[in-house]
């Protein structure tokens, strides 16, 4: 199968493809989407950017699944609401060419790459590069691109049957009372 993997940036969006057939990966591509020639203060320029680059990945290599790193909350709200927005263009661009997308956390993607969910960006990048059997080290931003198509190639069953199973898992419906969702 497949494999394209996204880690959202207003600036820099990353992407990676892997193919996985069983345990066994192989790296495809990677790279990054820059909206920087974009100007600063056009920000529906830069998010046509980001979408029309995730749609141009996906027709040049044709995947059939892909992971999106799922935005934490920053300290400054306006930064954590900008990525988001990236975030949205690239989720777009992916449903709009029909893929199942997958959404996985930076901790999950670093506990199954590296072993622990506070690595650094230096050492997803090394890992990935022995995972894939890679000559140099990828850039930092398709380095985790890369990572969460290596969990989504590994875990991502495991993860979808416990997301559905857990009682946290998203309702496609709910009742109100008291201001509680039941």
């Amino acid at each position: 199968m497949r494999i394209l993997g996204i880690d959202p940036g207003l600036q820099r969006t990353g992407f990676g493809v892997i193919d996985a057939e069983g345990p066994r990966l192989a790296y495809v591509a990677s790279g990054v989407i820059s909206t920087l020639e974009a100007p600063r203060g056009d920000l529906p320029g830069r998010l046509r950017i980001i979408f029309d680059g995730v749609q141009e990945v996906m027709q040049r290599y044709g995947p059939a699944h892909a992971c999106v790193e799922i935005v934490f909350v920053n300290v400054n709200p306006q930064s954590t609401l900008l990525l988001g927005q990236a975030r949205g263009a690239a989720l777009a661009a992916l449903v709009s060419g029909g893929l199942p997308v997958s959404e996985i956390t930076a901790l999950q993607m670093k506990k199954a790459v590296v072993g622990h969910g506070l690595a650094n960006k230096s050492q997803v990048q090394e890992m990935v590069r022995r995972l894939l059997r890679l000559s140099a080290l990828p850039g930092k931003d398709a380095a985790d691109a890369l990572g969460l198509a290596i969990t989504q190639a590994h875990a991502g069953a495991s993860l979808a049957a416990l997301a559905a199973s857990t009682p946290l898992a998203r309702r496609q419906h709910a009742q109100y009372r008291k201001g509680r969702a039941y």
